[in-house]
């Protein structure tokens, strides 16, 4: 049976030869318990699918042992022969290849540190099985294990300077790190794996202030919401109820207009009657009297003159007072008022609504300045210094927390972030949020300062110096007094003397203060600005034999 045969019969996904093999509907072939699991993983979405060609099926299919594939598979077995690797078990341009595979080589299983060489499964075995290859460390496949290589002695690194920061060989400390402060990359490794867990522990801590930060904020929005929702719908209702009443009173003075304009009317009327009344009356009247007059008989004219010359009472008509189009006018200027007044109150408490409104102001303000040492210490952080920015006549030790200033240069190599020009470091670590550190210090005086990293390295006093830039502040230390100083500016600071200066900073608040710390925290300087960039912890010294550590607080 020729190899591409063989690869017929290996399961797609643990690529051995199928064990149990079963066909599914779609015609593949896998191992029973591969499949299983396979789909076991897909039972949450009630669908479930062929790992190669992807046809899905609704209904998970029921798994029959294949008997004549099972039976092939044995037969294959007996001939002694392994089926050939699937193609995804070759090395492809983004893999790591075995070192030892000849022609196509297979992707590597595990890189040894030790003989600096990658190997697939089959090669590894004997990492495995002989005695003194066991010890050697294996590592998850890696395409760096030449930067494991000493470029000046071709050795293998298994050494850290800790005065350079960088790994070396056995034979570096005879020559270009002589005396410099060297352990080895296991021990370096430990003490940086410690420092690693204390900055997870601070990293996960932090993780979870912030998430009770986010669920307050949270809970701060739900309320803000809640509050306004229901201001809306109290405002609304207030002002319903007041255009309720303003129709209500328009509908009592349209009504109250009516009634008398109906009562009016009606008086008016009936004047009108008994006036139209007598006149009809009195043409009647006038009539009978004409028609008297022309009577020729002297006799009858006298006596029926009598009863025709008197007169009925006449209507009185001195209340009628005429006053065309004005008779409600004074209806209009009250209801004018009215408005004028309701205007004049809602303008002068409109501007006290809409301040009372503006007034809403959700503070999300940054915790106070911890008041207590205590308190400053939950913001502690570990802070070394960078090797790569100490002045060569800076000697560094204890793990990079101190530096001595020397007569003598150290054997320091160039690098572009080195001062130059004055005796000064700055810290490896960059400084945002809430940081706390402590400074100890012995000689003559020295500056402790925070300054941005693009603060100049080489120049005089205006350039890199610190606190005689706007790059940088600096507290000056020293025996007699402190000096405070930011952009060349100085203040005398008072406080009593200490040999140890805490420094907290709240980056995003724009704090920055120096204590003097002995027994108690006693506050020197404050300084309230605006961050623009990260910060780094600076040193800078006056005399030779000066020593200044960074604290590991606790």
């Amino acid at each position: 049976m020729n190899q591409m045969d063989q690869t017929k019969f290996c399961c797609s996904v643990c690529l051995d030869l199928l064990k149990d093999p079963v066909a599914i509907p779609c015609g593949h072939s896998y191992c029973m318990n591969c499949i299983k699991s396979f789909w076991d993983g897909e039972e949450k979405k009630k669908i479930y699918s062929c790992p190669q060609c992807r046809q899905t099926f609704t209904a998970r299919p029921v798994l029959v042992k294949n008997t004549m594939l099972a039976d092939l598979v044995e037969e294959l077995k007996k001939t002694g022969l392994q089926a050939a690797p699937a193609d995804h078990c070759y090395a492809g341009p983004e893999d790591v290849a075995c070192d030892v595979c000849t022609g196509r080589k297979m992707k590597a299983f595990k890189s040894c540190l030790v003989c600096l060489a990658s190997y697939c499964e089959k090669h590894l075995q004997t990492h495995y099985d002989v005695a003194p290859l066991k010890k050697h460390k294996l590592v998850e496949p890696s395409k760096k294990l030449q930067e494991n290589i000493c470029s000046r002695h071709d050795e293998v690194m298994k050494m850290f300077c800790r005065t350079d920061q960088q790994s070396i060989c056995y034979l570096c400390p005879v020559d270009e790190h002589k005396g410099h402060d060297t352990v080895s990359a296991a021990a370096e490794r430990t003490e940086r794996q410690r420092e690693l867990e204390v900055s997870r522990q601070n990293i996960q801590q932090r993780i979870q202030d912030r998430e009770k930060d986010v669920k307050l904020l949270q809970q701060e929005v739900e309320a803000i919401n809640q509050s306004a929702d229901q201001t809306v719908e109290h405002s609304e209702k207030i002002f319903t109820e007041l255009i309720h009443l303003i129709q209500k009173r328009s509908s009592d003075v349209k009504q109250q207009i009516r009634s008398q304009q109906e009562t009016e009317v009606s008086r008016v009327k009936e004047l009108e009657e008994k006036l139209e009344q007598e006149i009809t009356e009195l043409k009647r009247k006038d009539a009978e009297l004409k028609q008297l007059s022309h009577t020729e008989d002297h006799i009858q004219f006298l006596h029926n003159y009598p009863s025709l010359s008197a007169l009925s009472e006449s209507t009185d008509s001195s209340s009628i007072n005429i006053h065309p189009l004005s008779y409600f006018e004074d209806v209009t200027a009250a209801v004018s008022e009215v408005r004028d007044k309701l205007q004049d109150i809602l303008r002068e408490e409109w501007t006290n609504i809409s301040l009372t409104v503006t007034e809403v102001d959700v503070l999300l303000s940054d915790p106070p300045e911890p008041k207590t040492r205590a308190g400053f210490l939950k913001y502690s952080c570990e802070i070394t210094l960078d090797p790569n920015t100490a002045h060569k006549q800076l000697l560094l030790s204890e793990g990079n927390r101190k530096a001595t200033l020397m007569k003598q240069q150290q054997s320091y190599s160039d690098h572009p972030d080195r001062f130059t020009g004055w005796w000064s470091v700055l810290s490896r670590e960059s400084l945002t949020g809430r940081c706390y550190w402590e400074v100890e210090w012995r000689g003559g005086g020295v500056y402790v300062a925070v300054a941005y990293k693009n603060i100049s390295r080489k120049g005089g006093y205006y350039e890199c110096g610190f606190g005689h830039n706007d790059k940088s502040w600096s507290l000056d230390c020293n025996n007699n007094i402190y000096t405070f100083w930011y952009n060349n500016i100085q203040t005398r600071v008072s406080g009593p003397r200490s040999s140890r200066v805490g420094v907290y900073l709240d980056h995003r608040a724009g704090i920055l203060s120096f204590y003097s710390v002995s027994e108690t925290m006693t506050l020197l300087h404050r300084v309230q600005t605006t961050f623009t960039q990260p910060l780094y912890a600076g040193l800078c010294f006056n005399v030779y034999g000066d020593t200044v550590e960074l604290i590991k607080v606790k």
